[in-house]
């Protein structure tokens, strides 16, 4: 994956923040903080339900 290209979200602070690399048929994702360790591939069906679950909220959880 080294002629991957890397993308990190604009909403990601200094800390907290994954990469991703769209690629034909999968989605590679690293922790920004690390980009020569090891990464996740999953693939693009999956990466596209997982993005789904995302924007209808199913993650939030309650921060009080």
């Amino acid at each position: 994956m080294n002629d991957s290209i890397w993308r990190k979200s604009s909403r990601s602070d200094q800390v907290n923040c994954i990469e991703v690399s769209l690629r034909p048929g999968e989605t590679a994702v690293r922790d920004s903080k690390d980009p020569k360790s090891s990464h996740l591939v999953i693939g693009s069906s999956s990466w596209g339900s997982f993005l789904g679950c995302l924007k209808a909220g199913r993650f939030d959880r309650d921060l009080d």
